[in-house]
């Protein structure tokens, strides 16, 4: 739980970090900033996937260990999209990879790691 709930925050975290330097525009482009709003702003939807995430880690039901679990294969889904679209070539110019594309990434496949093993104790049915 703790370890989803972490990579949850880093995720978070990892919205308003730099995702990719672009040489050509001289600018740097995160979760929330894309020249001319281009690539949209997938940083809203990270959020909104950490925190129903992080709830949904919190709350000790089996309907929740398991709705999270489609939860977190939507976040690893947009964050695989996300890392085509913000680091493909074009034009003959590729961007420069930063820290925090990479992090939404792991931050990802850790979260499914912490969903798919949930800590949850189940009563006997006598």
């Amino acid at each position: 739980m703790f370890l989803g709930i972490t990579a949850a925050i880093a995720l978070l975290i990892a919205c308003f970090i730099p995702w990719a330097y672009y040489p050509d525009l001289d600018k740097t482009f995160n979760g929330f900033f894309s020249e001319g709003n281009a690539y949209g702003k997938p940083g809203k939807v990270f959020i909104f996937l950490a925190v129903v995430s992080i709830a949904l880690f919190i709350i000790p039901r089996i309907w929740a260990k398991r709705f999270n679990m489609l939860v977190v294969a939507l976040t690893i889904a947009y964050a695989v999209k996300s890392y085509v679209l913000f680091t493909a070539c074009y034009r003959g110019i590729c961007p420069d990879k930063k820290f925090g594309i990479f992090l939404i990434l792991i931050s990802s496949v850790i979260m499914m790691i912490a969903a798919v093993t949930p800590d949850l104790k189940l009563r006997d049915s006598k």
